[in-house]
């Protein structure tokens, strides 16, 4: 009888564990069918729950048999809630469909910072053009990036040339080499690579944008003293994502590009192609293009493996062919004339780009990258001829810890960049060769529902510069529902190299080599500090206000200053560079309209030798205004407002202030959409109010470009999503 008890006993306690089962979905976006990674599945009124693996996966284990009511939620998105009987009828994965809330849509999840948060729980500051944003102002520039930043609060890009339309970044007014370029976290848009690169980067296949602003050395390396870039490129789903686009403007000028992606069990697959053309415009009849001719061919594919639910990866390629002619118009008319003025530029982009994930446990993971960048590039214009090959690589091992309240990061990269100058004697090409080992470490706790700290230190070890410490620390708190404030700040550096706006200008001609022996590094330290107000007027309105304040020192600056002889040498002179300003940004929404009103200011001052002198080519003021209409799947109207304040020029002079208007519209059905814009339709050019060049037409001597000189241009077409 005993053993009959024991029996029993032993059947009772086993049947709660043999009764306990495991609920598996996969959280997707409703309209995408990409994975929702950090999606969250709770058990209604419990704190048992999970969260989503970059396959969008969750996985909620030792669930009793019966019914059991699960709620999915993911910032950005209406929260979804249903009831599932445990066990499972069939062993295939629930697929969950969430719908984005547009009302939240600025709460996503941001990567640039190395930790999966929303932007309103990160403690560094982000910002992030995605969704919707990023489709409309894809529209209006298909081609590339460049117009995409420049209406972004506290961003301008500053042209370089006046003829090939060469542009470069600046971010609270530094000068484009203090700005870092990501793609998915990977470095691959620096040194020589760095002076076609917005002019070169189409958005089509881009899922997001994300800005950081200040000091971000401590993040992915020196090179970002003013700030970060990282452009986030979409990811397969489910189903098939098949799209083309097709734009055409009255410069006459044609973009054609596709996107596809789709997930084949462990196996998915994104392919991005383009073509861009342009022909040589001269809207304000001065001789020389303002729009150049080019021609360029881009093709990017990716695989992607999910190996099992710990392990994924990732490999891709990039191939960007490019030619772009500017010049004197009569050069285009009849090649073989001489004594025309031409800027010819021919450049090769090769990378690859590799990403693996591996789950140690459920709150722990690895993560590999490596990116191999290979670029060529040939400046030609009368009489003289520059053209180099850079070949850069970047490798990092990082391990990540998440626990209740904090998260930790950690992890050692390895970055290298050679460059060789072609076709010019050893002792005066510009070459250099640079190996940079790092070790970092970053921390992000949760003290309180209302306090989150986030801590990080790097060091670098350089081979011509030697050690770089790198510490930054940032807080949030919420000081209510409504209101939330960011305080942080850090240090960064930048290595020396020929490769500025201010060489890039002249086609670096007589520039001579840096003086690695001579040199140091630049160094900077910046803080900024911002507060959020965001709240409900009405069931159909809502208001958000946002202040920055901030402020960043650099330390051994490197100026290009011109010799006796004609050459021109790169020098620090004793002082710094600094830029301290605000920047505020007002949204309000009233049933489908939109209202932004954005306004910089950026004081950039040089402190050299005992004199405070104003940073050329920076608006001192700013404002970007947009008004949107929008029917939710039907229709788009905006129409926006840009002020540019006066800028001083390098030869002294002060520029003009002025505006840009726009309206851009499109007409959306279910499968297709046309759009048609209006960039700049007033006609604001720097041809109207001033010159771009002095000298004779055959022997240009150029200005600083600090307005548009293509002038009123309206593009057009359409898009079809399969």
């Amino acid at each position: 009888m005993k053993y009959i008890i024991l029996s029993v006993l032993t059947l009772l306690c086993l049947s709660p564990v043999l009764g306990q089962h495991n609920f598996e979905a996969k959280i997707t976006d409703s309209k995408t069918n990409e994975p929702l990674i950090g999606a969250t599945a709770i058990i209604q009124g419990t704190n048992k729950g999970a969260t989503a693996d970059v396959a969008g996966l969750v996985e909620i284990k030792d669930l009793p048999e019966g019914n059991h009511i699960i709620e999915f939620r993911f910032v950005g998105y209406l929260p979804k809630m249903d009831t599932f009987y445990l066990p499972q009828a069939s062993d295939e994965v629930i697929n969950i469909s969430l719908e984005e809330d547009h009302e939240e849509m600025e709460e996503v999840i941001i990567t640039a910072t190395r930790s999966s948060r929303t932007i309103a729980d990160s403690p560094t500051r982000v910002e992030a053009i995605s969704g919707e944003e990023l489709e409309e102002k894809g529209n209006m520039k298909p081609g590339d990036i460049r117009m995409m930043l420049n209406e972004s609060t506290g961003i301008q890009t500053q042209q370089t040339s006046a003829t090939s339309y060469n542009s470069s970044i600046r971010i609270q007014g530094l000068d484009g080499k203090y700005t870092q370029i990501l793609r998915d976290g990977l470095p691959l848009y620096a040194g020589f690579s760095g002076g076609l690169s917005l002019l070169q980067i189409a958005p089509l296949d881009l899922r997001q944008v994300e800005v950081i602003k200040g000091a971000s050395s401590t993040l992915y390396g020196g090179g970002a003293i003013a700030g970060l870039v990282n452009l986030v490129s979409k990811t397969p789903g489910q189903e098939r994502d098949l799209d083309f686009m097709i734009n055409g403007t009255s410069a006459l000028g044609l973009d054609v590009s596709t996107f596809y992606s789709e997930r084949f069990g462990k196996l998915g697959a994104t392919v991005f192609a383009s073509y861009n053309m342009g022909s040589a415009y001269d809207p304000s009849n001065t001789g020389l293009t303002a729009i150049p001719e080019f021609e360029r061919f881009t093709l990017n594919p990716r695989l992607f493996v999910y190996l099992n639910d710990k392990t994924s990866f990732n490999l891709g390629f990039n191939a960007t062919v490019e030619e772009r002619i500017g010049g004197d118009m009569r050069y285009f008319e009849d090649n073989a004339a001489t004594n025309l003025y031409y800027e010819k530029n021919e450049t090769d982009r090769l990378s690859t780009q590799f990403i693996l994930e591996h789950k140690l446990q459920e709150n722990a993971k690895i993560t590999v990258k490596n990116s191999v960048s290979y670029y060529d590039r040939r400046i030609e214009i009368p009489d003289y001829q520059f053209s180099g090959l850079q070949l850069s690589s970047f490798s990092e091992a990082a391990y990540t810890l998440k626990k209740e309240r904090s998260e930790w990061v950690g992890g050692l990269n390895l970055w290298t960049d050679e460059f060789k100058q072609e076709n010019i004697a050893q002792e005066e090409a510009v070459d250099y060769q640079l190996i940079t080992f790092g070790a970092f470490a970053q921390n992000t706790w949760d003290i309180s529902d209302q306090f989150v700290l986030e801590s990080g230190i790097r060091t670098d070890y350089q081979n011509e510069y030697g050690f770089f410490v790198l510490p930054r620390i940032s807080a949030l708190y919420k000081i209510n529902k409504n209101i939330t404030t960011r305080l942080g700040g850090g240090l960064g550096y930048k290595t020396p190299n020929v490769f500025t706006e201010d060489a890039e200008r002249l086609q670096f001609r007589n520039v001579l080599p840096v003086n690695a022996s001579a040199t140091e590094a630049e160094r900077s330290a910046g803080a900024n500090f911002d507060i959020n107000y965001r709240t409900e007027l009405s069931e159909k309105s809502t208001f958000s206000l946002n202040t920055l304040f901030f402020y960043t020192q650099i330390n051994n600056p490197i100026v290009l200053e011109s010799l006796s002889n004609g050459y021109y040498q790169y020098q620090q002179p004793e002082g710094y560079i600094d830029t301290k300003g605000i920047e505020t940004n007002a949204k309000i929404t009233y049933s489908d309209f939109k209202l932004f009103v954005g306004y910089t200011l950026a004081d950039v001052k040089e402190h050299y030798n005992d004199e405070v002198t104003e940073f050329p080519l920076v608006a001192k003021h700013r404002l970007n205004n947009v008004l949107m209409y929008e029917v939710e799947e039907s229709v788009k109207i905006g129409l926006e407002a840009y002020y540019f304040g006066p800028q001083k020029l390098n030869d002294g002079a002060i520029g003009q202030e002025y505006w840009i208007f726009g309206l851009m519209t499109e007409k959306l059905w279910e499968n297709f959409s046309i759009f048609l814009n209006f960039e700049n339709f007033l006609d604001a050019r720097q041809t109207r109010f001033d010159t771009i060049y002095t000298g004779s037409i055959e022997d240009p001597s150029f200005r600083d470009i600090y307005a548009p000189v293509d002038g009123f241009v309206v593009n057009g077409g359409i898009k079809i999503k399969l």
